[in-house]
């Protein structure tokens, strides 16, 4: 039986519960057939149906990765895409499996990259987190890292607290020095007060 009829657009729903739902219910059942179903309709015509599918899919991959692993390939194919909603919503997915599928990411950064440099803001956000990830596995942190400090040379100052804080689990005294200077760097550009002390907060957290 289908599960497109349980889709937030077809139940003609606004908020995203029944997607979550769905999600929940593949999860608890293991279900691959509906996983498969969810990546087939990644071109439906309905654009509603689309952004449901993928919605469904990460939500699943933060739960259960391994259940959308296979699907790597669909994902990378939508980073570019001209939908965005598309397009952030695969590097969300693809970001669910980083510790499941490493090498496979690894593969796939110039891909994720050129996305994250073309894309929203969002869609960088979800580069970031991917890179943060690679960067806690020790085979693939140094050319992860050296990536990372780039996007966060290069992202808008609004994003660069956020993203501090989130590599915070990643910094160590190898990475360290490298990361305070870029910081330390940018921390003039900041127009925000509240966001250059969140920035001087990672500082002080690290230098201790």
């Amino acid at each position: 039986m289908s599960i497109i009829p349980k889709l937030a657009t077809s139940l003609n729903r606004r908020d995203e519960v029944p997607n979550q739902e769905l999600a929940a219910g593949i999860v608890k059942s293991k279900d691959v057939a509906a996983v498969g179903e969810l990546v087939e309709n990644l071109s439906n015509k309905n654009k509603g149906i689309r952004n449901d599918c993928i919605k469904v899919l990460y939500e699943i991959g933060y739960v259960e990765p391994k259940l959308i692993g296979d699907h790597m390939s669909a994902f990378i194919a939508l980073l570019t895409s001209k939908d965005n909603r598309l397009q952030w919503g695969a590097m969300y997915a693809l970001g669910c499996v980083v510790k499941e599928r490493p090498a496979d990411i690894f593969v796939a950064l110039p891909h994720i990259i050129d996305a994250a440099d073309r894309g929203s803001v969002i869609t960088r956000d979800g580069c970031v987190n991917i890179l943060i990830s690679l960067a806690a596995i020790a085979k693939y942190a140094p050319e992860a890292f050296s990536l990372l400090l780039k996007q966060m040379l290069t992202c808008p100052t609004n994003q660069l607290p956020m993203y501090a804080e989130r590599a915070l689990p990643i910094i160590n005294a190898t990475n360290r020095d490298g990361f305070i200077q870029l910081l330390t760097t940018r921390l003039d550009e900041i127009e925000k007060e509240s966001g250059r002390k969140r920035v001087e907060k990672v500082i002080k957290k690290i230098t201790k």
